[in-house]
């Protein structure tokens, strides 16, 4: 979209230069020779305003169309990180969560104070 408004913009600042370095109302363009009256003068003349201002809404289109998808990119972005970020957090807790848990089973095993004594079971039948 916004090539195309480049080309029109060119195109019409041509127009208007070739128009500008003319001292008559004969014009050769690519082995053309054209001569206008005063009706065609005014009809190229909108033409070429009207190829302007196409291009120039071309261009407008297309730099509000990027500047949409880069702020959605950035958005998306953005969204992802705290994601990353919360998902972070949430493996540290379990890390945390599970050394706990090793370290409270570490006691049972080694036959710490929270497990039952072999000798005491055994007395109680």
């Amino acid at each position: 979209m916004m090539l195309l408004g480049v080309v029109l913009v060119l195109l019409a600042a041509g127009a208007a230069a070739l128009v500008a370095t003319e001292e008559s109302s004969t014009y050769t363009l690519f082995g053309y020779t054209v001569v206008l009256d005063d009706l065609g003068m005014f009809l190229a003349g909108a033409a070429t305003g009207a190829a302007l201002l196409l291009g120039l809404w071309l261009l407008a289109a297309g730099s509000r169309r990027t500047a949409r998808h880069r702020r959605e990119v950035r958005a998306a972005r953005t969204r992802a990180s705290e994601k990353v970020a919360r998902l972070e957090g949430e493996k540290r807790e379990l890390e945390r969560r599970l050394e706990r848990e090793q370290v409270t089973g570490d006691r049972l095993v080694a036959g710490g104070d929270t497990a039952p004594d072999h000798d005491t079971i055994t007395r109680t039948r």
